[in-house]
């Protein structure tokens, strides 16, 4: 049935730009094609930055994720369709998150956006709720978008390739791309958004998935099924950049760079992202056991070498869309199911990534049969497989620790390493089971409160007591749960996590391997330095529509020769070639930090708006900065030992391993304060973490509406004078 259809004539790209807004308002099923400002687009850019203003603009302080007038943001930016630059299928999805109440974004790649642009949209904003699944469908072709209802199957990836040849009318089915949630995102607030297109060369769908913050249970929420786009124009030269020439020589240069580095580094290119397990493995950074351990022998069993040798098909290029060299989009064809409700099917698994990997090994199990089985379903259920794996890992030491039972579990053992148990809890949360597996859906914050208000009476201690154990190794920040990396010995990845304005996520400042790898961040002030930088360069990078490895993980040669060498500031020119050709300006690096610090401000501004934002939020919990319980400790004994003589500076006779444990922790608490100071500093915050004027009047953002949040919320720290104290 359709419910709305419009017709509109298509505004077309120059350079990277169509200047258009898709709104969509499920409640009235009206269609809205509005331009966007030339003020919009000068100081958002794009992309993250038009998803915080659009987000901003629609929503209000007592907004939460199921209310109607929540918007769910889909923007890609200036480069995103860009065919002759590596890793420009990229856009971003962002809306306020059902597990962090403020707001929360997130990347993803494939051809979705790329043809939504093409079709003359640089942005959509969903808006309402509808009480029936419905489908926005884009035709660019025809230049025509209507609400229809969903389809009736409820399956997101299985056979999607039936639905593409049902949407592609007469074009190819190369040029049709979805995004779409499943039945674990309409069930959990875990949900992630499928971004859906066809491969021509493996003549099948992949899917790439945007996972952080329940994007996917805002979208079922809503009553949208998912987002269709079909455009046949050509891809080529689509973005009409000022000129081509320049542009294609930046293109050319980044490919040769990636050609001569990513084989002998990193092999993305042939192992995909599960080339980080052994490296990972390598430096104690793999989470294993809730993060317990960093290190595992059986990580040998599912190395990134036996996925490239046996697993992955490797079938170049391989790049999540045209262009990309780095073709690090890897995919199993054949994997056979064993449980839920595709048992017995043969499917194909896009990935594992190293996230999905590793959210296994945080279980204790160390199975690539099994790392297959459960990406495929967190897929096809559309649930985020690094908060998934969290929760799980989480409620698994909960049983360990005596603070869950199998009666609280409905009946699972959740012991270290039982697949079947894991799988199983898995499939009863995407089904949203009541009791245990409908809890486990909320998170892990949530889950704090549910296992302390069960267990106190049982074990005859208080509801704090048990919400306070659960809250050290309870791996959440800001309600979003940890990715996949220990960073007990990394402060400057500590901070990564802790101050990261969505959760701990790395996509806003990734420094495991520059901080403990490479040691490139040897003093305190460099620490602090790169967690003002970084977060502002990787920003940069989702407000214009690019993916990050070509530059953070493809390092250029002659990076070595410049005084800061984890920068990668030889190849940060090829994308200032990128801006400058496509724009047609003379932009500096200055100017996009610029850029992007303004949008991650206003991302800083909706986290205060919202009842968040301050220093009390950027608190992490005790297993990111180190060991909690004395099995951990012992684990690394002797490096922690020599840690605490050399770098704490105690002596050591004549304390307890115990002792020796509480004095680490209290250092390390300690650091993380001190850190937490330097980089307010370098922010421009004061010690609450909340903004200067003089922060916001640098970046434009000195309007009265932003200057009342901040005021506003400064006041909740004012301490009243000794007059005032009598008054009251």
């Amino acid at each position: 049935m359709i419910h709305s259809t419009v017709t509109y004539s298509k505004s077309p790209v120059e350079r990277g730009y169509t200047d258009t807004l898709l709104e969509v308002d499920l409640s009235s099923k009206k269609i809205f094609i509005k331009p966007i400002s030339e003020e919009m687009r000068r100081l958002y850019v794009g992309g993250r930055g038009y998803c915080l203003k659009l987000v901003y603009d629609g929503t209000n302080a007592a907004t939460r994720y199921d209310s109607p007038e929540n918007v769910l943001a889909l923007a890609g930016g200036p480069f995103c369709g860009e065919t002759a630059f590596a890793g420009t299928g990229k856009f971003i999805l962002g809306t306020i998150s059902p597990l962090t109440n403020t707001f929360c974004d997130s990347n993803v790649g494939g051809h979705f956006f790329p043809l939504v642009k093409l079709s003359g949209f640089d942005a959509i904003s969903i808006t309402g709720k509808s009480e029936k699944d419905l489908v926005v469908v884009i035709d660019g072709d025809k230049g025509g978008i209507s609400i229809i209802d969903a389809p009736k199957q409820e399956y997101t990836l299985f056979s999607s390739e039936e639905l593409v040849d049902q949407w592609k009318d007469a074009g190819s089915p190369g040029n049709v791309a979805f995004i779409n949630a499943g039945t674990g995102a309409k069930n959990t607030f875990l949900g992630c958004v499928n971004s859906v297109y066809y491969d021509v060369r493996r003549k099948r769908c992949r899917a790439k998935q945007a996972g952080r913050g329940g994007t996917g249970s805002v979208m079922r929420e809503k009553g949208l099924w998912g987002i269709v786009v079909k455009c046949n124009s050509p891809k080529s030269n689509a973005n009409r950049p000022a000129d081509r020439d320049r542009l294609r020589a930046a293109g050319k240069n980044l490919r040769k760079v990636i050609k001569h580095v990513d084989p002998k580094a990193m092999s993305l290119g042939t192992q995909g992202t599960t080339c980080l397990i052994d490296m990972m493995n390598s430096f104690h950074l793999l989470p294993v056991n809730n993060y317990q351990y960093g290190i595992d022998e059986r990580a040998q069993d599912v190395s990134g070498c036996i996925f490239e040798e046996k697993i992955f098909e490797q079938r170049h290029p391989d790049g999540c869309f045209m262009g990309c060299s780095l073709a690090c989009t890897k995919g199993c064809e054949q994997h056979l199911l064993k449980t839920g409700p595709f048992a017995g099917e043969t499917v194909s698994v896009d990935g594992p990534e190293y996230e999905s990997a590793a959210a296994v090994t945080n279980l204790g199990i160390f199975d690539i049969d099994f790392m297959l089985e459960y990406t495929w379903y967190c897929d096809e259920y559309a649930l985020d497989t690094i908060s998934t794996g969290v929760v799980m890992s989480f409620l698994f030491e909960a049983y360990e620790q005596g603070l869950l039972t199998s009666e609280d579990t409905g009946g699972l053992e959740l012991t270290w390493g039982n697949a079947e148990a894991a799988i199983a809890l898995l499939h009863r949360m995407a089904a949203g089971q009541c009791g245990f597996a409908r809890e486990a859906g909320r998170g892990v914050r949530h889950l704090k409160n549910w296992i302390a208000d069960r267990a106190a009476a049982r074990l005859a201690r208080t509801r704090s007591e048990v919400y306070e154990e659960l809250s050290l190794f309870g791996m959440e920040c800001k309600g979003l749960e940890f990715s996949m990396y220990i960073t007990k010995e990394s402060l400057a990845q500590q901070g990564g996590y802790g101050f990261a304005l969505k959760g701990p996520q790395h996509d806003e400042a990734w420094l495991i391997a520059i901080d403990q790898l490479n040691k490139e961040l040897p003093t305190f002030e460099r620490k602090a330095r790169a967690l003002q930088w970084f977060p502002l360069v990787r920003t940069w990078f989702n407000i214009v529509g690019l993916c990050k490895l070509p530059w953070i993980d493809v390092r250029h040669p002659e990076a070595k020769n410049t005084k800061y060498p984890a920068r990668n500031l030889p190849t940060i020119e090829y994308y200032l070639e990128l801006v400058n050709a496509t724009l047609g300006t003379q932009k500096t690096l200055d100017d996009l930090l610029l850029e992007s610090e303004r949008c991650y401000l206003l991302h800083k501004l909706i986290n205060l708006r919202q009842g968040f934002g301050t220093r009390e939020h950027d608190s992490i919990p005790l297993r990111a900065m180190g060991p909690v319980f004395i099995n951990e400790y012992n684990s690394r004994k002797h490096y922690y030992e020599t840690c605490l003589k050399e770098e704490v500076g105690v002596a050591l006779d004549g304390k307890s391993d115990q002792k020796r444990l509480q004095t680490l922790q209290d250092y390390r608490r300690s650091q993380y304060e001190k850190l937490t100071d330097t980089v307010y500093e370098e922010k421009g915050y004061d010690r609450n973490g909340i903004p200067l004027d003089e922060t916001l009047q640098r970046l434009d953002l000195d309007k009265p509406e932003y200057l009342d949040i901040v005021r506003m919320v400064r006041t909740r720290y004012e301490k009243p004078s000794d007059e005032t104290a009598v008054n009251l």
